[in-house]
């Protein structure tokens, strides 16, 4: 099955640089995170073409409970790149909810207009950063998702898969840091044929609107595209989340939406 979605050609490229298992079976891909079993969309299946009608959808949700036995969700992405392609009423008519992202591009970033001054700019290294970066990640979940157990393993394992990666030099993070403090980081990674997909950009809700998330994503996609063979930089944004407006601001245009459907327990 050859992915036609760049947001999921980019998810697949980067679930495998952190040791995730991906099988092609001709009309869809079931892509497994042994290492993290808490993460729905590490632990899902790519279709290549959306159920049409409630019989069909009944056939993947069969075989995702063969696949996944002790899953108490059920999570199901289709490469498509538009959300009416996917087919969206047969999911939602059986109770499933619609995760709809919009892919944006730049082959060039404008300047960020007010860079911070207070602000350090460069990559996570060694025990201390990445412990800020854990404690970062923390103070940006939202009550419900940092009381909870699961998710909070959840967080602590893919904390570890950034780093593997980072380490090997597979990807980069870049934190800003004010008075020694992390308070904005994402992940860059590199993922072939020359494009490279932004990951987890995040501010401390103290620091937020002073201009880091600009800073760290012209900062990371300028040294890429410098001097790491990168000639197209990808990101993936809520539609309706005022991120997709900065990332436009800086030079990004959408090219197509992501689409995926969960049923059953919250997702990571």
């Amino acid at each position: 099955m050859e992915v036609t979605s760049l947001g999921y050609r980019s998810d697949l490229a980067i679930l495998r640089f952190e040791c995730s298992q991906t099988a092609d079976c001709g009309d869809h891909i079931v892509i497994r995170s042994r290492q993290n079993p808490g993460f729905r969309w590490g632990n899902f299946i790519l279709l290549a073409a959306p159920p049409r009608q409630r019989g069909e959808l009944a056939a993947w949700l069969s075989r995702f409970g063969a696949l996944f036995p002790r899953a108490t969700y059920q999570a199901i992405g289709v490469d498509v790149t538009a959300v009416a392609a996917a087919c969206p009423d047969v999911f939602t008519a059986a109770g499933f909810r619609t995760l709809h992202s919009v892919v944006l591009t730049a082959s060039s970033l404008s300047r960020e207009r007010q860079p911070n001054q207070a602000a350090t700019i460069r990559r996570l290294d060694g025990e201390e950063d990445w412990r800020q970066s854990a404690a970062l990640r923390a103070a940006c979940a939202s009550p419900e998702v940092a009381a909870a157990p699961a998710d909070r393993e959840f967080d602590v394992l893919r904390l570890a898969a950034r780093r593997r990666i980072a380490e090997k030099g597979l990807a980069a993070w870049f934190g800003a840091f004010v008075a020694g403090r992390l308070v904005a980081h994402l992940g860059l990674v590199p993922i072939g044929n020359g494009d490279a997909r932004y990951q987890d950009v995040e501010t401390h809700p103290d620091f937020r609107r002073r201009g880091l998330a600009g800073m760290l994503i012209c900062h990371a996609g300028r040294q890429a595209l410098a001097e790491l063979g990168v000639s197209r930089l990808v990101i993936v944004a809520d539609p309706a989340y005022h991120a997709k407006r900065l990332y436009e601001s800086l030079g990004f245009v959408a090219i197509e939406d992501q689409v995926g459907f969960v049923r059953g327990a919250e997702e990571p």
